[in-house]
C-alpha cells in the first residue's frame, strides 16, 4: 500500500521506518529542507496548507495520515474525497481547540479540571474569581511542549498575562496539585478492533517530556485510563493511534489533552512493546488489523533534547534512535530506550544513562 504522512519530522521517520518493515511505500509532505523522514521515504515540500501538493500527495497515495495535529484541517477536507484520511477529520478539528477538546470530555464523562473560557481580562478576572489562584492560561490553538502559556499566581498578574497572550482565544484551566503524570496510548482499527498499551508514567520539564517508563502497576488507574479510551476512540469513529494525556491525583485521573497521532511517550514502544505504536498505526490505516501491545519487559525511554553528546552513541545498554537533525536549544533530536526485567533495573539505568547524556 501507498502511505501519505503530512509531516515529516521523527514520528513520520518511525512511521515509515515500521512501514517499511510491512511492506509499504511512504511519501511525505513537508516544507523542511532535509526532514527526518527523508530517510524514510520521498518528501514533496511544500506548506501543510498547500492545496496542490495534498492533491499531488492524494494522488500517489492510496490513504493519508499525519504525525502532528496542526495540520489545516480546511486543507484536508479538499482531498478528502480523493483518498481516505485517518485519523477522522473530525478528531483533528476537536484536538487542535483546547475548548472544545474539553467540551468533549465532559460529554464523554472523563473527569478534567475547572476550565474557562477566555476573551478579554474581564474574562480573565472572571476566571480568577470562578476557579481560584493559580491558573494556567494557554492558548486555544497551536500551542505545544509549554509554549503558548503563562501561569497566573496573582491578580496583579492578570494585565501581564492579557499582554503576553492576548489577541488570540485562550482558556483558562485549574492549577492542579498532581502526583505525576501518565499517558494511555490506544490504537482502533478500520474495523473497530481496540488494542491499548499499558500507563506509561512521564516527566517533564520546561515543558518538554524527558522520560517515559513502563509499565505502571496501579490496576485501578489502567482500568479507568484504558476506559478513557475506549470512550474517546469510539465516539471519533476513530482510526489510528490516539494517546490520552492524565494526571494522576490521588486514585483520580484527571484528563489534560488528547493527541490523534503517535506520541512521544510512547517511544519506548519500538523495544518494549510486541507491536510498537508506529506499526499498529501503519496496520490501522491500511485496514489491517492492530497488532497485540503486551510489553516485553519493564521499558524506559530517555529523550535527547538541545545535543546528542558522544556518550550517547556508545550505549552498554539502551538503543539510541537520533533523528538526524540539526542540534539546537529545546530541540528534540533523538531518544534512548532501554528495556530490563524489573522496574528497579531499569529505573537505575536511567539514572546512569540520564547523567552520562546530560
Amino acid at each position: 500500500m501507498r502511505i501519505g504522512i503530512i509531516g515529516a519530522g521523527q514520528l513520520g521517520q518511525m512511521l515509515g521506518y515500521a512501514a517499511r518493515k510491512l511492506g509499504h511505500k511512504c511519501y511525505f509532505l513537508d516544507p523542511s529542507d532535509a526532514p527526518p523522514a527523508a530517510r524514510a521515504g520521498p518528501v514533496i515540500q511544500a506548506a501543510f496548507d498547500d492545496r496542490v501538493a495534498l492533491s499531488v500527495l492524494a494522488d500517489k497515495c492510496d490513504v493519508l495520515t499525519y504525525e502532528f495535529e496542526n495540520v489545516p484541517v480546511e486543507a484536508l477536507q479538499d482531498i478528502a474525497d480523493q483518498v481516505p484520511v485517518y485519523p477522522p477529520l473530525d478528531a483533528l478539528r476537536l484536538a487542535q481547540d483546547r475548548l472544545t477538546e474539553k467540551q468533549l470530555f465532559e460529554q464523554l464523562d472523563i473527569p478534567l479540571p475547572k476550565y474557562h473560557p477566555i476573551d478579554s481580562v474581564d474574562d480573565l478576572r472572571q476566571a480568577a474569581e470562578s476557579i481560584g489562584l493559580p491558573l494556567v492560561i494557554k492558548t486555544r490553538r497551536m500551542g505545544y511542549d509549554g509554549k503558548g502559556q503563562f501561569v497566573l499566581h496573582d491578580k496583579e498578574q492578570l494585565d501581564a498575562a492579557w499582554q503576553e497572550l492576548g489577541g488570540k482565544a485562550l482558556i483558562a484551566e485549574q492549577w492542579i496539585e498532581f502526583d505525576y503524570e501518565v499517558s494511555a496510548i490506544g490504537v482502533r482499527g478500520t474495523n473497530g478492533d481496540i488494542a491499548t498499551y499499558c500507563l506509561t508514567h512521564n516527566e517533564h520539564a520546561a515543558g518538554i517530556l524527558r522520560v517515559s517508563r513502563a509499565p505502571v502497576g496501579d490496576e485501578s488507574l489502567t482500568h479507568s485510563a484504558t476506559t478513557y479510551l475506549h470512550a474517546l476512540l469510539e465516539s471519533l469513529d476513530y482510526v489510528g493511534v490516539l494517546a490520552l494525556e492524565l494526571f494522576v491525583v490521588g486514585d483520580e485521573l484527571l484528563a489534560n489533552e488528547f493527541a490523534p497521532r503517535v506520541h512521544n511517550s510512547g517511544h519506548w514502544t519500538i523495544e518494549g512493546a510486541e507491536t510498537s505504536q508506529f506499526s499498529n498505526h501503519i496496520l490501522a490505516v491500511s485496514n489491517a488489523v492492530p497488532g497485540p501491545t503486551d510489553t516485553l519487559g519493564h521499558a524506559g525511554m530517555i529523550n535527547l533534547v538541545g545535543h546528542i553528546p558522544d556518550a550517547a552513541t556508545d550505549l552498554a545498554d539502551g538503543v539510541l534512535h537520533d533523528y538526524g537533525k540539526t542540534a539546537r536549544p529545546g530541540r528534540k533530536l533523538g531518544h534512548i530506550t532501554v528495556v530490563t526485567d524489573s522496574a528497579e533495573v531499569r529505573d537505575a539505568l536511567i539514572e546512569h544513562i540520564g547523567q552520562s547524556v546530560t
